[in-house]
């Protein structure tokens, strides 16, 4: 039986200095949750042999902006078709309902009443620093967020927003399926 894995990519580079090319920011880190064990884990860029073979096993993978950002950035580095895993993106997901795109923080705040441990560029200077423990944590951190939102809409078929109006909710259908990864090309050895 596969089972969903839930993912965040961090990069070594911004858009500005890769002139707006995915492809170009190379992976600092990769955070995951694997619902087939159970746990959290990070993967550095040496590493993603590993990610891949638990990305060709899993029944979808789900992420924020994920589709846009995480996948088009990994593409870079996968043998085969990134764009072949069953993919969930809360991010798509809130915009169809919305008309427009919410941060993941803003989410978290009004849905989970957590909130980030930071953002996007920090991850970039933990990385230059060699911090990686921040840099694991803060990766990490969204991961569980992303995990916690994904639960919370899956069970209660809505997340919430805070608009200038009061918190707004935002209907959603996560408890979609996807057909067994069967179809699946792997491209690392079992």
């Amino acid at each position: 039986m596969n089972y969903p894995v839930v993912f965040d990519v961090e990069t070594q580079f911004t858009f500005a200095e890769v002139g707006h090319d995915p492809k170009k920011l190379k992976i600092s880190v990769v955070g995951i949750f694997d619902y087939a064990t159970g746990q959290y884990q990070a993967i550095k860029e040496n590493e993603l042999s590993k990610l891949f073979k638990i990305f060709e096993h899993a029944s979808f993978l789900i992420g924020y902006n994920s589709n846009k950002f995480d996948l088009p950035v990994l593409s870079s580095y996968y043998i085969g078709d990134i764009f072949q895993f069953h993919s969930l993106d809360l991010m798509d997901e809130v915009q169809s309902v919305l008309g427009y795109r919410v941060a993941l923080d803003d989410l978290a705040r009004a849905t989970l009443n957590t909130k980030k441990s930071g953002h996007g560029l920090m991850a970039i200077e933990y990385f230059r620093n060699n911090e990686w423990e921040k840099l694991i944590n803060y990766c990490l951190d969204d991961v569980k967020i992303t995990k916690n939102l994904y639960e919370y809409g899956k069970k209660n078929k809505r997340l919430y927003i805070q608009t200038s109006k009061g918190e707004r909710e935002i209907p959603v259908s996560l408890n979609k399926t996807f057909s067994d990864n069967n179809n699946v090309s792997l491209s690392l050895p079992i």
